[in-house]
Order: C-alpha cells, then structure tokens, then sequence
C-alpha cells in the first residue's frame, strides 16, 4: 500500500493545497478543513480504492481512511502541504468558524475528552478484567473466581489499582487537554488538576458522609472559610477551572514584563485559579454536576423501554451530526461515581447501535453486487461489530440510505431491551460485542439479548428494504 500516493490523490480530490486550510485526524478517519467544500470531487474521492467513505460535519470534511492507515496517510499529506502543521488552537479555529454555538460546544468537549479517551479506555478495559475476577455467580454459584483460586487475589487488587488511577486522577487529565483547548499552558493545568486530587485534602468520594456529619475539614483564609475537599472523579469542575486559569492565564500575561514571564505567570495563574477553584467554582460545579447526573440516572431507571428506544434510535443520526461527542463528558462521570449512579447506561445503548450498524452492513455484504460494495461491507461489517462504526456507517449504510434505515431501527429495538432490565456498564471499552466484560455480571444476560435483537432486527429490515426498493 502507497500511502504516499493515497495522500496525493486524496489532496488531489479535496480540490488541492489551495483548498486545503488545515487537518488532523482520529483512529479512522482524516479530518480536513476546506476552504470551500463544493470543490471536492467526490467521485474521484469514491474511486480510490482504501477510500471506505466521506462526509461533512462539524465544520470538517472528514474521510474514512481505516485504522492503522490513517496516520500514515496523514504524515504523508503532511509532506506533501508543506505548511500544513499548524498549531492545534489554529485547527479548531479553522474549523469552528463554519459552526454554530451549539455545534461549536460539542466541539469543544470533543477536543478536550477525545485526547484522554485512550487513558479512561485502558482503566475502563481493566476494570472490566477485574469485573471477571471479582463478580459473583459470573462462573461459579454465589461465589467470584478469586474466591475459589485464592491466587488470583492479588492480580485483581492489583488490576483494580492500576484501573481506578485514571478515574481517581481524572481532573489531572482534564485539567490539561482542557487548558490546552482554552489556549492556555497545559503543565499549569495539569498543575491544577494537581491540586485539586492533592492528598492533604478531603476525597470527594467521602465528602457526602463528612458533610453530613459536620466533619469537613476547612483553610481559615482571613475569616473566610473554604473547604479542604479533593474532586476526584469529577469533570465539570476540572472544566470550569482550566478555563479560567486559561483566561487569567493570558490576562496575566499581557500586563507582565516579558523579562518576568516565567516567574510572575505561573505563580499568579495558579494562585489565584485555586483559590477560585476552592472556594466558588469547586463547590458550584460539583453540586451542578451531581445534579446532572442524579437527573440522566432518574431519567433512564424511570423511562423504561420507551426511553430506551427512543434513544437508540436517535444514536447513529446524532453520530452524523457530531452531537455524540458531548456524551463523553456525560458518561466519564458516571463511571467516576459509579458507586452512586451504578455506572453508565449510554455504554451499552452504544453498543447496540454498534451492533445494528454492523448488522445492516453485512446484510448489504449478501445482496450487493458491487464489488466495491463488498469489499468495504465485509470489513466494515466486523468492524462495527467489534465496535468501530465509522467504515460501516459512513462507508455504506448512509451512502445506501436504507441499511441506515435498518440499523437505526435495529438499534432501538436492541436499546428497548437494555433500557426495560436497566443493563448498565461498569467501564469504557469497546462498544460491541467484547464490551461484555465492561457490563455488570447480573446484566450480561440481558446485554446478550439486546445485541441478538439488534443484530436480528437490523438484518431482517435492511433486507426487506433492499426487496422493496428492487
């Protein structure tokens, strides 16, 4: 495979260096911002044969290139632009010029989670390791495995420390990518979510029953009190916080001597942002959060099937429009305080739609006969059933329009399953079939069902509908 000739004739295709105003890329697809997306030719973009499909959203014009490819592609185009490697502040604001402010939020939180994504993956893979060695009645009556093979004891407490880190500390992740995205110094925000997990403090996790009991320990600032309370596990308060250290951050900056930089900037970015951090948006942030998913929690244990539904039917088109990102907050902190909200409910309506889009693809993989179909369909396919939509969604069903008809529908008759038994998941991994070790033991009966049914419903209807149309 010439990757340096697949980047040629992609640059070739998006209308040329002219046209081409920045880009970057994910685990599948490359990322482009163009100047005007009427001057690609899609059918010369169609006809190259690694192509597995392209789109417009977000203010990108985004091309599925696979996994394992498309970084080498993306060095090649590279080379070939030249002054291509902007900073990444000046990619989103290439592309955050054609979104709306609506578009431009979920924007934003994509561009602060999608970094973090492959650290809360790992911890979320080990947890669910840990699920299969800790959860009773998963292989024998009433009892774990590590009750019956005493041995493996320590290699479960130990997975579950090395799994629970990147929850624990997430506001360190978050405090840098975020005041990255902000445009301001990403050690100081790292700084920052340092302080907030700091081990003098109070954990998060107990201060529900300190404060209950009027134990919480508190700084006497000149009268003032503020609380000695740590923000493990949280996200709103992480993101509010490097936002402002980002902005005092460059305020700061533009009134100090270039010969004190270094030493005033730091020192007046973090002091002043912790104390913030401490004393107003910490506690604000914190009940706000607790509020938001106290709600989505109440919202899925009491709409049901219905609920269930409805959502997976709205998945893949808010995968379309770029929506889905803002989930990533949402189900990063219902994994972090899983304890309370007994974990995450969109993880497992993701993998249905997974499976539906998969399911469809491979219906359309027994009936097309393009060639080119094919071959896409049959990768695409497994794919999206190991958890990987792009190639499948884009790639085929949306081209095709009524494979995404079937998976759409396949998706919430699966999702209605997993919403009526409440399947929750315990971590992040793949959104698919190997995401069964992310789901609580109890429910992984109830998981298995929901992915027959979506996969049985995608099928059956993305078939019928080919009969209908031919």
């Amino acid at each position: 495979m010439n990757h340096q000739e697949i980047a040629k004739q992609i640059l070739e295709s998006v209308g040329g260096k002219k046209n081409l105003k920045a880009a970057e890329h994910c685990s599948t697809r490359l990322r482009l911002v163009l100047s005007d997306d009427s001057k690609v030719d899609e059918r010369k973009l169609d006809s190259i044969e690694e192509i597995k499909g392209a789109f417009s959203t977000g203010g990108q014009y985004q091309i599925i290139v696979g996994a394992g490819i498309v970084n080498e592609v993306y060095k090649e185009l590279t080379k070939l632009m030249g002054s291509l490697e902007k900073s990444l502040n000046d990619k989103k604001s290439a592309s955050s010029k054609k979104l709306k402010l609506v578009q431009r939020f979920v924007q934003m939180l994509s561009d602060i989670f999608v970094p973090i994504i492959p650290a809360i993956v790992a911890g979320g893979l080990l947890m669910g390791i840990n699920n299969v060695l800790t959860a009773q009645d998963m292989f024998i009556n009433d009892k774990p495995l590590i009750e019956t093979n005493p041995s493996l004891a320590d290699l479960a407490a130990l997975i579950n420390t090395f799994a629970n880190a990147a929850f624990v500390f997430l506001p360190i992740l978050i405090g840098f990518s975020a005041t990255k995205r902000f445009g301001g110094n990403p050690y100081l925000g790292a700084a920052l979510g340092m302080l907030m997990v700091h081990p003098d403090l109070l954990t998060g996790y107990r201060y529900g029953i300190a404060s209950l009991n009027g134990e919480v320990p508190v700084w006497n600032i000149f009268g003032f009190e503020i609380e000695k309370v740590g923000y493990q596990g949280t996200v709103l308060p992480a993101l509010a916080s490097s936002y402002i250290l980002a902005k005092i951050e460059n305020s700061i900056r533009k009134i100090t001597p270039s010969a004190l930089d270094n030493l005033l900037v730091p020192l007046f970015s973090i002091l002043f942002t912790g104390i913030l951090t401490f004393s107003i948006i910490g506690p604000i942030t914190r009940f706000a959060g607790n509020l938001l998913t106290d709600g989505l929690v109440w919202l899925y244990d009491s709409s049901g099937f219905v609920g269930g539904a409805v959502f997976g039917l709205l998945y893949a088109p808010m995968v379309i429009s770029g929506i889905h990102h803002s989930f990533i907050a949402v189900e990063t902190q219902l994994l972090a305080d899983s304890a309370k909200t007994g974990g995450s409910f969109i993880f497992p309506i993701v993998a249905m739609s997974n499976i539906a889009q998969g399911a469809a693809t491979l219906a359309v993989l027994l009936i097309t006969k393009d060639a080119k179909v094919k071959g896409v369909a049959s990768a695409a396919g497994i794919s999206a059933i190991l958890g990987i939509t792009e190639p499948a969604m884009f790639g085929v069903n949306l081209k095709l329009r009524y494979p995404f008809i079937g998976a759409i529908i396949g998706s919430s008759a699966g999702s209605s399953i997993i919403a009526m038994f409440k399947v929750k998941a315990i971590a992040l991994g793949a959104a698919g079939l190997p995401g069964i070790i992310s789901i609580y033991p109890n429910s992984i009966i109830y998981y298995m069902i929901g992915i027959l049914v979506s996969f049985a419903v995608a099928f059956a209807v993305t078939l019928f509908l080919a009969k209908r149309d031919t």
